[in-house]
């Protein structure tokens, strides 16, 4: 589960989608493929190691549709037509028509692209345009995709003879699996902490894959041969020693964008900490309940791999069609053929090449954070407005970085800056919307509804992760359940309701409001999109698995390049076949049986788990949680595949778990995590296909690069966090060292108090102390249908920049996050994707995604160094002077409520 910057809280896995962080480079390099010895990305592919090469685009019928033995290829290839072969560069900016300035991404907007509109489809604008018909000119495929954005990005080429499935890839997907997994699951326990996104992987393995070359590689090594990625059995020279035979094996092929994007695949689906292990944290340090660790391991495996059978069994609907874009995914595709032609040119007068620059950034980061990290946390934590004035309760709810609204937008902590996401890698329209989110709902309403004391919000602090009872302390959930974790009515009206901060208050009214808000921005922005498109992509025609690859054909048969037929743009958005799809015919797919067994398998799992283990979630219900997500999926997968948007099923299923299973917090929990992650987690999966489509990678070899890091990652995380269970003191409460007081998971725990304990009757019924909430629907409904009719047909209007899902959705991080982390989120985004990107475009588009990646993990590497160098042997107690002491002094850090109540005393009814 990334922490990236979310639309939903609780959609800790989706939020940006792992694909949207990767900036289009602004320089432009043409690429000529007038053959099939030419590779796509521009540079020819030395016999030694690499195999025959076959470019897809030129293949005439005159040749056999079947893939061929590779070395008889070889003696009969000969010269394409050149007419149609693709003339392009794939990391053009100017190119790009979509940009994901119009989408609701927090990825980089397209450099040299300015989109008129946060909200409008830059195909179909505001829906009042007429969308042009693509002709393919001269240099196109005649099956090429209608998408500009597709074209603009994608090669309309395949090189069946690159090496993928090679002990290179492999070593290194589990090195990054292994190491990205365990990373972010040990960080996501901590405050302030980073997030180790993928986008770090696919700049650092890009050096790394470079230097195995170098290393194992020799130039007399005979020559390879690979079929769909994998090689050809070959007989070890007569005389060669183990050590040779060993390096041979190791040298396997030659790095490339296949093996690139199968690495970057593989962190994608395991960087992000599982959401199980939030549950588990939750039983075992909230709930006090024993999590036996097979039951860890269950429940985590389960969880994520039965969102991948969504994705296999959905893929006809969500994947092959080329209707079914998936905007996030075009960046990487684009990245990869950037980096693997090996350029560096001048950006604005800066000639250092980027991984000289990621050393530079990234030495710098790692020796920085030994002063807010180790020697002055003041440096952090930088409320020095409330220095001079620590005991004064307004002054440390207005500017507090701790428990106040960050007024004074301040601090040198890169982790501080970043605990949302990168501000680097989001777009400045999207943190506009952010900020303005960030004054109107929590620096203005808050504070005045907090110190009028609407909702009895003053006797309480106004900003914290923590629920209360009437007495203004922490609510102690323990009190109110049995000892076998139900819901104690009695116990209940003798204790106390439970009450929440007026931030946590407007949170959940921003939650609401982004739900209902998503469904109506949607509809009047991509409505027209996602009809046609959902009716192309339900209209394409069954396969036939026995006709494989098909070649184009030609007009006259003479030598297959005289003329070639042109495939209407109309013809594949109707569902016809592009030239993506054709060109993966050549590869096997995976059969329908493999995930269905797949999904049979982890339904069992799943169905011993809530009957043997006393989560207290029968198995319909588990049933009823996958019934959700099955009937929801599409839908959903189309919305992200066409918008960008992912529409989370969370509160959906916090809300139907509670109102069915009521009194039952640890079946709450359980029940979102299949519902709510088989969801999400599908959703990512399926994006990952769409990514390995493009890239050509084999059906088969992605289902088990895949599996593969996924179960590793599972594995990974559950071992470190039992780890961390026993060997970091007092994990998981206020006193915890270093910060590990687990913030995201108490966040999720007090969710589970109010749908699962109490629930949501209590919470939001008829005469409940916060049923003025669920009007946050109709406001959140009503909100985005005025905003398009006031700006449909004004392509200028400032309201087409407002997107109300952004605004609200984004709020949600509040809490944990604070204040503080917001404001200056957004100004670091503001100079760097605004001021700099207008100044210094060429910088801005070659470096950007570089510091980003650099910061992340300098600081992430020196936290670790922190950590286990010095606080976890216990180097630091006992140090102590002003810089680690000052801003612990007055009432942000302590949590002062406006309201003091004397001994014995208590609020509300």
């Amino acid at each position: 589960m990334s922490r990236s910057l979310l639309l939903i809280r609780s959609s800790p896995a989706l939020g940006t989608g792992s694909y949207g962080t990767v900036p289009l480079l602004n320089e432009r390099s043409e690429s000529d493929v007038d053959s099939e010895d030419e590779l796509s990305h521009g540079h020819t592919i030395s016999k030694k190691s690499r195999g025959k090469r076959i470019q897809s685009t030129g293949d005439l019928e005159n040749e056999p549709g079947h893939f061929q033995d590779s070395r008889r290829q070889q003696q009969h290839q000969h010269q394409r037509s050149s007419k149609w072969a693709r003339r392009r560069s794939s990391s053009s900016a100017s190119e790009v028509g979509m940009g994901l300035d119009a989408k609701a991404s927090f990825a980089p907007p397209i450099a040299g692209h300015k989109a008129e509109s946060s909200n409008a489809s830059t195909r179909t604008g505001s829906g009042s345009e007429v969308e042009q018909e693509y002709v393919p000119g001269g240099d196109d495929p005649p099956d090429n995709s209608p998408y500009p954005e597709v074209r603009a990005s994608v090669p309309a080429t395949d090189n069946t003879a690159l090496s993928i499935s090679t002990p290179r890839m492999w070593i290194l997907s589990l090195l990054f699996a292994i190491a990205g997994s365990a990373t972010n699951l040990f960080f996501s326990l901590r405050y302030p902490s980073v997030a180790i996104t993928p986008v770090i992987a696919l700049v650092l393995v890009h050096p790394l894959g470079k230097l195995w070359d170098f290393l194992f590689k020799r130039g007399d090594d005979q020559e390879q041969f690979f079929v769909e990625g994998s090689l050809q059995r070959e007989d070890p020279r007569f005389g060669d020693s183990r050590l040779r035979r060993l390096r041979l094996w190791l040298a396997q092929g030659q790095w490339n964008e296949k093996e690139h994007a199968c690495v970057y695949i593989s962190s994608n689906v395991s960087f992000g900490f599982a959401f199980a292990t939030d549950v588990i944290v939750e039983q075992h340090k909230f709930y006090k309940q024993d999590v036996p660790i097979l039951y860890q391991l269950l429940l985590t495996i389960s969880t994520q791999i039965l969102g991948y059978a969504f994705a296999g069994l959905t893929r006809r609907f969500l994947v092959r069609p080329a209707a079914m874009i998936w905007p996030g995914t075009l960046m990487s595709t684009a990245m990869f053929t950037t980096m693997h032609k090996d350029e560096n040119k001048p950006a604005n007068g800066w000639t250092v090449s980027r991984y000289k620059f990621f050393l530079y950034v990234w030495g710098a980061a790692f020796l920085w954070y030994f002063f807010p990290g180790l020697i002055m946390p003041a440096l952090s934590y930088f409320n020095v407005i409330t220095w001079f004035a620590p005991k004064n309760v307004v002054v440390a709810n207005l500017f507090g970085v701790a428990s106040g609204l960050g007024l004074f937008p301040l601090t040198f902590d890169w982790a501080q800056i970043a605990y949302i996401g990168s501000p680097l890698l989001t777009p400045w329209w999207a943190a506009a919307n952010v900020v303005g989110g960030l004054v109107l709902v929590m620096w203005i309403i808050a504070p005045i509804l907090y110190y009028k004391n609407v909702l009895f919000s003053a006797y309480l602090p106004i900003l914290s992760s923590a629920v209360f009872d009437n007495t203004g302390k922490p609510y102690e959930v323990s009190k109110i359940l049995t000892p076998d974790f139900l819901f104690d009515k009695v116990a209940y009206d003798n204790y106390s309701k439970v009450y929440l901060p007026i931030t946590y208050v407007l949170s959940y009214g921003v939650q609401f409001a982004a739900l209902s808000a998503l469904i109506t921005h949607t509809t009047c922005w991509h409505g027209r999109d996602i009809w046609r498109q959902s009716q192309q992509a339900f209209q394409e025609r069954q396969e036939k698995n026995n006709l494989g690859y098909q070649a184009i054909p030609s007009l006259n048969g003479q030598n297959g390049h005289d003329e070639i037929h042109r495939v209407d743009s109309q013809t594949i958005k109707a569902g016809g076949e592009d030239v993506h799809n054709r060109l993966m015919r050549r590869y096997q797919d995976v059969p329908m049986m493999w995930y269905a067994l797949t999904f049979v398998t982890m339904l069992a799992v799943g169905i011993f788990v809530v009957e043997y283990y006393p989560v207290h979630l029968p198995w319909y219900g588990l049933l009823m949680a996958l019934g959700i997500t099955t009937v929801l999926f599409i839908p959903v997968g189309i919305v992200m595949a066409i918008t960008n948007q992912h529409s989370s099923l969370y509160l959906i299923c916090q809300l139907i778990c509670g109102v069915v299973f009521p009194g039952r917090p640890v079946a709450n929990m359980v029940f979102v995590t299949y519902c709510y992650i088989s969801s999400a987690q599908g959703i990512k999966f399926s994006s990952d296909l769409k990514l390995g489509h493009y890239m050509k990678i084999p059906p088969k070899l992605l289902f088990k690069v895949q599996m593969v890091a996924t179960l590793v990652s599972s594995l990974v995380q559950i071992t470190v966090l039992n780890w961390m269970f026993t060997n970091i003191p007092g994990i998981c409460t206020p006193q915890a060292i270093n910060g590990f007081n687990c913030p995201i998971a108490r966040v999720h725990f007090n969710g589970s108090i109010l749908w699962g304990v109490v629930g949501p009757q209590r919470f939001f019924g008829p005469g409940a102390l916060y049923r003025p909430l669920v009007w946050a629907f109709l406001i959140g409904f009503i909100a985005p249908i005025l905003i398009w009719l006031l700006s449909r047909n004004k392509k200028k209007s400032v309201f087409r920049k407002i997107n109300l899902p952004v605004l609200f959705g984004s709020l949600s991080w509040i809490p944990p996050a604070t204040g503080l982390n917001f404001s200056i989120w957004a100004v670091v985004c503001f100079v760097f994707n605004s001021f700099l990107r207008r100044r210094a475009p060429g910088w801005w588009g070659k470096y950007t995604m570089t510091m980003s990646a650099a910061l992340d993990s300098g600081l992430a590497f020196s936290l670790l160094i922190v950590f286990f160098g010095f606080v976890y042997p216990g180097w630091t107690e006992g140090f102590s002077w002003w810089g680690t002491e000052v801003y612990k002094r007055g009432c942000d850090w302590q949590a002062c409520a406006w309201f003091k109540l004397g001994p014995g005393e208590r609020f509300g009814g």
